[in-house]
């Protein structure tokens, strides 16, 4: 039993020590915008160097020799004089991401998204309330960042209306959060970040074969993932974390309620978005109908090429609905209100955005995106390091950088301009490329003292129990890690060997579908 003791204290000495040291590192990282102005520099430099001991690479399959230009020579500097403002404008993907920014801030703006949640948790028997609120933490990133100031509260709120540890479901629903925030099956903001980033990370090596790149693409994948997630995050939250807090924490007595109309609002918005579907399937499905495809698919038809615009629209029609039956969509508070709000919030990311384009600009100019990644396709070649082996690569180095760079479309912009292009040369797809990255942006932010969410957490966790140390949630936290990596690899294993799509019309192997 001493032994025993003597090695849970030194392994909880081992990981305190780790802990310090990982937030010593990253409190010396910089904040995006300085990191991609260091990276613009870096690329910049290195492209110089590499044209001026004339660098260049076969691209496979093709005579074409791809030559470094130097980016620090007169013909760069009159590329970003040129070029400077266009690279920011046209950056793939950018309007998709303002479009679901202001169609998601309406349907939060109006109150619908948190009464659904709030109906949802007071649906369920006492029991089944760990998995309801896995379940819908599992979709959190539908709320963006504000899910951690909504869901996470509200399973505090379910679990002490059930009469059961409120602690838990506060803990329990950000570990689901936080877990599976890249997954679930409505696709939002996040979705169409990652969709930006892997569309320009896939035009920095010519010569690959087209690839039809779009924001569903890892939908089927993620919708397995949404579904998988709660189970085994309700079983740990009831199982392995509730029993093991102190206390119930008697602090709140607000309980999961809805107004009256705030209900009526539901079943108005849940029509009208039912109406909205069912004409969207007949539009899809019965030849001669706008949305049906050239030769009768649903992967050449006008649905899927716009399916940002025809998402968004579903989000405003439920927001709009809801917030005029409930009385929250009012003069103050209107639609142009609510969407300005959602850009207003996205102001500062659109300014890394702004420094990211120049990034991939410099990339594809200089051709040093293409030499790299050509090179560390050749290395990988050489190391016979392919297939689902590649994939696992991907996932670790994703999940390492999450320790330090949590955010997931500035952590996707630093790995996606290499990652992709190499591992499409070695025969994947960007669907799983993508998809693989998904899981390291996911678990591991979990136990990492640089996101500014834990922080967040551990203030309202202290609330129920006030002495509550940051190593002791975290190490609450910790319990989640492996077997949430096990359900995201385990999913990913499925549909690599089984060769299932991941989206529609987005196969695993490069070309499939």
């Amino acid at each position: 039993m001493m032994a025993g003791s003597r090695v849970v204290r030194g392994a909880a000495k081992g990981f305190a020590s780790f802990l310090a040291v990982l937030e010593k590192v990253g409190n010396r990282v910089p904040q995006p915008f300085v990191l991609f102005c260091w990276l613009f520099v870096l690329v910049a430099l290195a492209s110089t160097i590499a044209d001026v001991l004339g660098a260049s690479v076969t691209v496979p399959g093709r005579d074409q020799v791809l030559d470094v230009r130097g980016v620090l020579s007169l013909d760069g500097l009159l590329y970003l004089l040129g070029h400077v403002i266009t690279n920011f404008i046209e950056f793939p993907g950018l309007g998709n991401i303002f479009v679901m920014v202001m169609a998601v801030n309406v349907t939060m703006g109006t109150g619908f998204l948190e009464a659904g949640v709030r109906w949802l948790l007071s649906r369920v028997p006492d029991r089944g309330v760990p998995y309801a609120v896995a379940f819908v933490a599992a979709q959190g990133h539908v709320f963006s960042d504000a899910s951690y100031f909504v869901i996470a509260p509200l399973g505090a709120v379910a679990f002490k209306a059930a009469d059961r540890n409120p602690l838990a479901g506060l803990i329990g629903a950000y570990a689901c959060l936080q877990g599976g925030y890249a997954g679930g099956f409505v696709i939002g903001t996040l979705d169409a970040t990652y969709i930006a980033i892997t569309e320009a990370a896939v035009q920095l090596v010519p010569g690959l074969p087209p690839v039809d790149v779009h924001i569903a693409m890892n939908y089927f994948f993620t919708t397995a993932v949404g579904l998988i997630f709660p189970l085994v995050g309700g079983w740990l939250i009831a199982h392995v974390l509730e029993p093991r807090l102190p206390g119930r924490g008697e602090v709140l007595t607000e309980r999961v309620e809805l107004a009256p109309e705030q209900r009526r609002g539901l079943v108005m918005a849940m029509a009208a978005v039912s109406a909205y579907l069912v004409l969207l399937a007949v539009g899809t499905l019965v030849p001669g109908t706008p949305f049906h495809g050239v030769d009768g698919t649903l992967l050449s038809s006008p649905l899927l090429e716009n399916l940002v615009a025809v998402i968004g629209a579903a989000f405003v029609l439920v927001g709009v609905v809801f917030g005029l039956v409930a009385g929250t969509l009012t003069k103050e508070n209107g639609l142009q209100v609510l969407m300005t709000k959602g850009m207003r919030d996205i102001a500062g990311p659109t300014v890394v955005v702004f420094v990211i384009a120049q990034v991939f600009g410099v990339l594809t100019w200089s051709n040093l995106g293409g030499v790299l990644a050509i090179g560390l396709a050749d290395l990988a070649k050489s190391l016979h390091v392919d297939g689902f082996l590649a994939l696992l690569v991907m996932v670790c180095v994703s999940a390492a950088l999450n320790m330090v760079i949590t955010g997931g479309g500035s952590l996707w912009s630093l790995v996606g301009p290499v990652m992709v292009p190499s591992l499409m040369l070695l025969g994947l797809s960007p669907a799983v490329i993508q998809a693989a990255h998904r899981i390291g942006d996911s678990t591991t932010t979990l136990i990492t003292p640089m996101s500014v969410f834990l922080v967040v957490l551990l203030s309202m966790a202290r609330e129920y129990e006030p002495g509550l140390r940051l190593g002791t949630l975290m190490t609450r936290l910790a319990i989640f890690v492996i077997p949430y990596f096990a359900v995201w690899l385990g999913v990913l294993g499925i549909f690599y060997f089984l060769d299932l799509p991941l989206g529609p019309g987005a196969g695993v192997e490069l070309g499939a579908r």
